[in-house]
């Protein structure tokens, strides 16, 4: 387990949690009340800023249950939050439904967070990539009959 520190910008605003043990995701709520039409995008602020460990970074997810019922996801998803990053954690939700509008009040869960250990890389420029079975094929190549 890693510790992250975490700022509550909006003392109303829950901390987020695991809903589950054994969930990968520890929820992020709405602090505004935020309604979408169908197409529309806004950003979402959830009220916290946190402070990540050199060598994670903190990925923010769309959640399933608003896509199926709704329609609704991330435009960048997922959402990369850096380790030096301080700034308050928003959301950028889209309503994908064609007809419906989608309303969330202020505490609603609108995503999830998850932490992860990421490596740096070391770049080396070379003028040929090694062989490889896949090669160059992408885009799909591996569900081509």
């Amino acid at each position: 387990m890693v510790s992250v520190l975490i700022k509550r910008l909006d003392e109303g605003v829950p901390l987020p949690t695991y809903a589950k043990g054994g969930d990968a995701g520890a929820d992020l709520v709405t602090r505004i009340d935020v309604s979408l039409a169908p197409g529309e995008r806004a950003l979402i602020p959830t009220g916290i800023s946190i402070a990540l460990p050199d060598g994670y970074a903190a990925f923010v997810h769309p959640r399933s249950g608003l896509a199926i019922k709704h329609g609704v996801s991330m435009v960048n998803a997922p959402g990369t939050v850096d380790a030096g990053f301080r700034g308050e954690l928003q959301v950028i939700l889209i309503n994908h439904d064609q007809h419906e509008s989608v309303t969330f009040s202020r505490g609603d869960r609108i995503a999830q967070l998850i932490i992860q250990k990421v490596e740096k890389a070391d770049f080396i420029e070379v003028s040929e990539l090694p062989g490889s079975g896949r090669g160059t094929d992408g885009f799909g190549s591996t569900g081509r009959v």
